[in-house]
């Protein structure tokens, strides 16, 4: 398990830049040729945390289709690794299109 300080001063649970947001909503991920499926539990304006067994190691990559209304495509790195639990990631947004839905849809949210 890795203890170590994130650069900017932060430390454990105080990492988060941006405050999460509650949501559940179903997530594809496209891992090589399969397509696994997960469940968000909550988003930020740069990453969210995905319900998957079995979870994805820290470090990989994968592309990310999150189901809400229109389906939003994300560029997907695993942060972090809850054993039981999922995988936290951060997420580009490519589309400008896409980063005004993702405002809309974080103004629209409860927080966590």
């Amino acid at each position: 398990m890795n203890t170590e300080a994130v650069a900017g001063g932060f430390s454990g649970s105080e990492r988060r830049q941006f405050q999460r947001k509650r949501l559940r909503a179903n997530l594809e991920i496209e891992w090589g040729s399969a397509t696994l499926n997960g469940m968000v539990r909550d988003i930020g304006p740069q990453g969210l945390f995905v319900e998957i067994k079995p979870p994805l190691w820290v470090g990989a990559a994968f592309l990310a289709r999150l189901i809400v209304n229109p389906v939003m495509v994300l560029n997907c790195t695993v942060r972090r690794v809850e054993p039981g639990k999922g995988i936290a990631v951060s997420f580009e947004v490519l589309e400008e299109n896409v980063k005004a839905q993702l405002v809309s849809l974080l103004e629209a949210l409860p927080r966590v």
